[in-house]
């Protein structure tokens, strides 16, 4: 007899209708792994819960509005979304919570988890969560030495404490730079005003950043920038949601005109693929509340992780 009813429609539990997988310390093998992060290191009482956490779940219940079927042709990266190989796995680990007696303590179990993955053999794609979290995040990639950071946002994120929080959402990219293992860093759509005082944009030109403003982007176009990125490295590439234009990623705290396009951001993806091996990727500071009724912020930040994903596989990363 057919059957007169169908189950009710559910959120999705993972992002890209991938496999979850929580027991980090028994993980074997993996290809590609999401790993959200919803809280960072709060400057006040009233950044403890900001609608920033809500990110990564809001971003894994619009996966049908980014990959309507996984075994479907996708053209932004000219074929399905693991490309037809049966062999490569896809896990979703869900997320790293703060435990309220032990405040920061979040910041040394996202390093582990990051460890496990990156022992595991998968590319990690963390979900955020403010900035902040890239820093502990970071920590965990010492054993590839040297890291190239690329870096897409508005600002600068060179401040080296707020409110005495040294690892905040202003600090990731200074943060960084004391880190062994990273060498160059690039930023990319740098525009209006943040946090940064002149000073911070001092030190930075001292450390040697490259610093590429959203006006110099759009005059010399991505190609321009990507040859300026040398050739054979492990990258790391962490976006700022307002590193990209509000007209296609509204859902920010300070959405500035002049981003960093779609299209730039894409070929900015592809490019590093094809230049070395791109080690990592986070996406933050979205807020969801914000978002507008086609939830263009997130459906935007899932396409640039499918066109990682897909690239990635065509490139050869996770051949046996």
């Amino acid at each position: 007899m057919k059957n007169l009813t169908v189950a009710p429609r559910t959120s999705h539990q993972t992002l890209l209708y991938s496999e979850l997988m929580t027991d980090l310390e028994n993980l074997q093998q993996a290809d590609i792994a999401v790993l959200g992060m919803p809280f960072g290191s709060p400057y006040g009482p009233r950044s403890y819960t900001n609608d920033q956490t809500n990110a990564p779940q809001a971003i894994r219940q619009l996966t049908d509005r980014m990959v309507r079927d996984p075994r479907h042709y996708d053209f932004d990266i000219d074929g399905p979304l693991l490309q037809g190989r049966s062999d490569i796995r896809f896990i979703d680990c869900g997320d790293v919570l703060p435990d309220v007696a032990k405040p920061g303590e979040h910041y040394e179990r996202a390093e582990q988890a990051v460890r496990q993955l990156l022992k595991a053999g998968a590319l990690p794609v963390i979900l955020g969560g403010d900035h902040g979290i890239t820093t502990p995040v970071l920590r965990a990639y010492d054993s590839l030495d040297p890291i190239t950071i690329i870096h897409i946002d508005a600002h600068l994120d060179w401040r080296d404490d707020v409110n005495g929080i040294r690892e905040g959402l202003s600090s990731p990219i200074r943060r960084a730079s004391e880190m062994a293992h990273v060498g160059r860093i690039f930023q990319i759509g740098l525009r209006a005003q943040g946090s940064a005082r002149p000073e911070d944009l001092e030190v930075a030109r001292a450390y040697g950043a490259e610093l590429i403003s959203a006006y110099e982007l759009h005059e010399i176009g991505m190609d321009a920038v990507l040859s300026r990125i040398p050739d054979g490295g492990n990258y790391y590439l962490t976006i700022d949601a307002d590193g990209l234009d509000p007209t296609i990623m509204p859902a920010v705290d300070g959405p500035a005109p002049g981003g960093v396009t779609f299209l730039q951001a894409r070929k900015l993806i592809h490019g590093l693929v094809k230049k070395g091996r791109v080690v990592g990727m986070d996406i933050v500071e979205i807020q969801p509340a914000k978002d507008n009724a086609s939830n263009l912020t997130c459906v935007t930040a899932g396409r640039l992780i499918v066109n990682l994903i897909g690239a990635s596989i065509r490139a050869g990363y996770f051949d046996k």
